[in-house]
């Protein structure tokens, strides 16, 4: 009726890290094909820009990450999400008279001119 769980395989783990280093290596090298490609078919023949190679194109992924998006992936993107919705439903529920105290005080936090 049960079966002996005993028998499983299991996978060494310097298997599975050389499993997760040749993904890491096959991805980067996709993204960096597809980067270049993109760059080249597109951007070349729009405006003058020269040709990339394929180290440029991961160079500018790598930068634009950085400038841009950050190297954040999963829930932590959807932890702001909610945090700004929080703000916006306290926001929604004040009255008027606390939303103007909070914009007085952080104009006196910001050193604005009261107009």
């Amino acid at each position: 009726m049960f079966r002996n769980q005993s028998n499983k395989r299991r996978i060494p783990k310097p298997l599975k890290g050389l499993f997760f280093l040749a993904m890491a290596a096959l991805f980067v090298f996709i993204l960096g094909n597809v980067i270049m490609f993109l760059w080249n078919e597109i951007l070349v023949s729009v405006t003058s820009v020269k040709v990339i190679s394929f180290w440029e194109a991961i160079g500018l992924f790598v930068l634009f990450r950085i400038l841009f998006g950050g190297f954040r992936f999963g829930p932590k993107q959807r932890h702001w999400r909610n945090r700004r919705k929080a703000w916006k439903e306290k926001w929604v529920n004040m009255s008027d008279e606390d939303k103007q105290e909070f914009k007085q005080k952080w104009k006196d936090r910001c050193n604005l001119k009261n107009n």
